[in-house]
């Protein structure tokens, strides 16, 4: 049984990353709606800092899933 939440609208996505104290744009709360109803990942990229990681926390707090940081070398 999946226990992840799923979204009805953009809008209901961006609270609950508000909830997570995540500020999202129209633009990001939309392009991650889209992402989960087609089941497909999404790519981030940008310079360091502009807030890539915060994101992914945000969007996993706010669907129950976990952050598997990639290895530290």
């Amino acid at each position: 049984m999946d226990d992840t939440r799923s979204f009805r609208s953009p809008e209901e996505l961006k609270l609950a990353l508000g909830e997570q104290q995540y500020i999202a744009s129209d633009e990001i709360a939309t392009i991650m709606y889209l992402s989960q109803q087609l089941g497909k990942p999404l790519l981030t990229e940008g310079p360091a800092g502009v807030g890539k990681t915060e994101l992914a926390k945000a969007i996993a707090g706010a669907t129950g899933r976990e952050v598997n940081p990639p290895a530290m070398l």
